[in-house]
This record gives C-alpha cells, structure tokens and sequence, in this order.
C-alpha cells in the first residue's frame, strides 16, 4: 500500500485570492502541480498537498464560498487571541484561511509598518501551526515561504522540544533573501515561545527568516545558483557565514511557470497564435505590436521587448543605458512597467531622445505584456540580483529570446546562445556588448529560428519543479 505524504503549504499570498508580488503565483501553482502528480510521478507515494494563507481583507470581501470549520485560541500575554479557520475547495485544492485580530484589523496585505506586519504573521504562523490540532487533518510537512511563515519551522522546533507534534518536519523556500523580517523578540515572548540559543548572528537571532533557516530540516533556495549566491557576502544577507555552515541544508529548486496560461498556441491576448513548428506565424505578433505602439511596421528591424518592475534590482537603468548606445544601428524597443521614479523618468528621456523607436508604457497590462512577449525579437532582463526570475522564462516559451546578466535563476534557465545570451558584470559596456552580438546573430535567420525553437521547447512547467520538491519531502 503506497504512503500518503500531508503538505501544508504557508504563504502570505496566493492567486486566484490575492496577489502583491511573485510569491503568489507559486503559491497558487506549486500546491496543485503537486497534487497533479500521479503516484509514479511521484516516487510511489500519495500527496494531499493543503494550502494555508490569512484571511486577508480582500479576500474577506468575496468570502461568501468559504466555511467555518474550526474555532481555538491562542494565548498572547496571558490573553487569549481567537482564532477562526475557513475551508473552501479551490478547482481540487483544499484551502485554509486564517483568521484573528492580528489579520483582521489590517487593511492590507503588507504595511509600510513594520510592527504591525511582525505581529500579524506572527499569529498567522503559530496559529497555522495550531490549527492541525483542532483539524481531522494532520501534516507531515510544514512547507513555508519567506519570512512571514518561516516562524512556523521555528515554533514547530520549539513545541517538539517541549513534547508537543513530534514527526511533523519542516521546509523553508526561500524566494528573496534580504527580507528577513522584523526584531519579534517581544512577540516571542507574548506569545510564550522561548528565544532559543543559535548559531546566528546576534542582529538576526529574533528575526523570522534566520530562525526558519536555523530551523528548518531543508531550505530551498529558488534556483541553483541563487542557492550558491546566497553563501557569498554579495548576496548572502548578512546571513553567508551562517548558511555555509549550514550548506547541507540548502539546496535549489527553479520556480516553474503556469504553461496553460502562457502558451502561444492558445493566448487570446495576442493576434496570432503560434507554436515552434508554425513559427512563421509569429511575424504577425511582431507586426501587430510594431502597429500597435505606432512604431515603424518592419519585421527586418530588431525589436527589443522589457516587461519588469523599474528598479535597481531589475538593471532597468542599465538597460536604457545601454539601448542610448546603439545609436548607428537599427533597432526598436517597446517597454512597460512601473516603479522607481527616477528610472520611469529615464525611460521617457529615451523615448523622446529616439521617438521613431522606443514606445514606453508607465504601467502594469497583463495583455500588452503578453503582446511583447509574442512580439518581441530579444527580452531584456540585466538584474543585478534575480533569485528565480519569471519573465525570461514566459519570454522563451513566446520565442523570445532573452539577454540576461549571469544571476541567479536567469543562469540555471537560459543556455548562452542556445536560447538565449547571457553576460558578466553589471555594467552598461557589457550590456551593450552582448546586445551587439544577439543583433549580429538576428541576421542570421536559420540560426535565429533554431534558437527560438530551442527556447520554446524548453520545459519550465510546474510539473518538473513539483518532482524535485516531492525528492525533497520524501528525504526529510
């Protein structure tokens, strides 16, 4: 008889209820891609994969499908703090909903205050924790995410030492690093868990994300190579020394994407569809775009595509930068998103210092975005940092071919001139140096075709990554 392996999968986010950032999508994908899996995907065993977010108020305003299924407390300085748990089926994925004081009285998913964010996943960790007790339920498989769960791993430590939930193990994946989470010391102590003796950093021994990775039996980094990153003082938090003393814990594991829903065959977002045997067909994407944002319509001029967040992290400056330099060669870029103020700004310079070429787009839409993704020639994406990164992936799966910096997941998803370009450094002169060699390779159109094809044949489904995580339960 095969093994039914429980996974209680935490997270802040989750789509379709409620999405800030990238933590979402996983979220909402990796739960059920692991419950697709068939028994012999699997390894043998029966996965009953259950996701667990707070009741965040969004979501409360649409919370007519959700039932009531269990009502306990929590002690908080010698009080006690009601909890509430929710349950609803989601397409086959049973979902939990916490709720308490501490969630209800916020109005939004993240706050700008620090202390109140502590406070509130605080008690959604302990209290998620908790709720196996009261449930016909329980874990195997504590699975949190960043640090407004990573408590759980840390709590659940502390209660098997006291006798309390013995067999339950846990796992942390960790999406983006720096973000450690706020001092909880006294949160801690209000909620009756001891500050435990570890090998952390004194400034980090009371914040989330280290006591989850102090923790935690496995920590997963959302690449291979970020989890190596994540060892070095550039991108190691404060946190290298500790995490290479602790290397057998971590390991890497790529995020996937949902490949339904990105899928050139089928997207209604864009004018034509295409695969990468009528990849001919794809010129009419390019076309439509060209037209669509009032540039030159020519498919023989190279169009450069960026979709991101302007930031520093995302090289976005560097990227303009770079786009400024190609003065004497024909080219055409079309680039939407939003963010840091200074770079939108230097967007709009480039869009007025090359008007017949460059169409910015100060905003966020999901179908102009997929229009670029289907359209473009070559995708930008020079993060400085980028633990997993997304969009070279949707980017690949569109025939577009990205040019990324040699970072984190953008290195463990993209083969150098295989299906993509990659470059060293994090500067404009190397930037501008891979851009002028993809645009050399763009003349060669057989060569150029066989590239796109490779990329769009490349398999970043959740199926591959749910396999690796499944490995990874069945070893703790």
């Amino acid at each position: 008889m095969s093994k039914t392996l429980n996974v209680l999968f935490l997270a802040a986010e989750a789509t379709p209820f409620v999405k800030i950032g990238g933590l979402a999508d996983v979220a909402g994908a990796l739960p059920r891609a692991l419950r697709a899996l068939s028994e012999e995907e699997a390894g043998g065993v029966n996965l009953d994969v259950r996701l667990a977010i707070p009741l965040h108020m969004v979501i409360r305003n649409d919370s007519a499908t959700l039932r009531p299924i269990a009502t306990f407390s929590l002690k908080r300085s010698g009080a006690e703090m009601p909890v509430q748990i929710f349950e609803m089926n989601s397409e086959g994925l049973p979902v939990y909903f916490v709720a308490g004081e501490p969630i209800t009285t916020s109005a939004s998913v993240y706050s700008a205050n620090s202390s109140l964010d502590g406070e509130k996943y605080t008690f959604f960790s302990l209290a998620a924790l908790e709720m196996s007790k009261y449930l016909d339920w329980v874990p195997d498989i504590i699975h949190a995410n960043d640090w407004h769960t990573a408590l759980a791993s840390y709590a659940l430590l502390m209660k098997q030492w006291n006798g309390e939930m013995e067999g339950i193990k846990s796992l942390l994946t960790v999406h983006n690093l720096p973000f450690l989470g706020p001092d909880i010391t006294g949160r801690l102590a209000s909620y009756g868990l001891p500050l435990s003796a570890t090998d952390l950093p004194k400034w980090a021994h009371a914040q989330p994300l280290p006591l989850g990775l102090w923790a935690s039996k496995k920590n997963v980094a959302v690449s291979p190579t970020y989890a190596e990153e994540m060892l070095t003082k550039e991108f190691g938090a404060g946190l290298e020394n500790f995490l290479a003393s602790h290397k057998d814990t971590l390991t890497g594991i790529i995020n996937g994407i949902d490949v339904k829903s990105y899928n050139p065959e089928t997207d209604s977002a864009i004018p034509i569809n295409f695969s990468a045997e009528t990849l001919e067909e794809r010129s009419w994407n390019k076309a439509g775009l060209q037209q669509l944002t009032g540039l030159e319509i020519d498919s023989s001029i190279p169009l450069f595509g960026i979709v991101s967040r302007m930031t520093g992290q995302k090289g976005i400056d560097l990227a303009l930068g770079a786009l400024s330099r190609l003065k004497k060669t024909r080219w055409q870029a079309v680039i939407l998103g939003t963010g840091d103020s200074a770079i939108e700004k230097q967007a709009k310079r480039l869009e007025k210092l090359f008007p017949d070429r460059v169409k910015v787009e100060i905003r966020y839409d999901d179908r102009l975005a997929r229009k670029i993704y289907a359209g473009s020639d070559m995708f930008l994406m020079p993060s400085r940092y980028e633990p997993c990164g997304l969009s070279q992936m949707v980017a690949m799966r569109y025939g577009c071919l990205p040019i990324a910096r040699a970072t984190g997941g953008l290195k463990d998803t993209i083969k150098h001139e295989e299906t993509g370009f990659l470059f060293e450094g994090e500067n404009i002169k190397s930037l501008s140096k891979i851009m002028r060699e993809a645009l050399k390779i763009y003349e060669d159109k057989n060569y150029w075709k066989s590239m796109q094809r490779n990329a769009m044949e490349k398999d970043f489904s959740w199926k591959s990554s749910a396999k690796q995580y499944v490995a990874l339960y069945k070893s703790l």
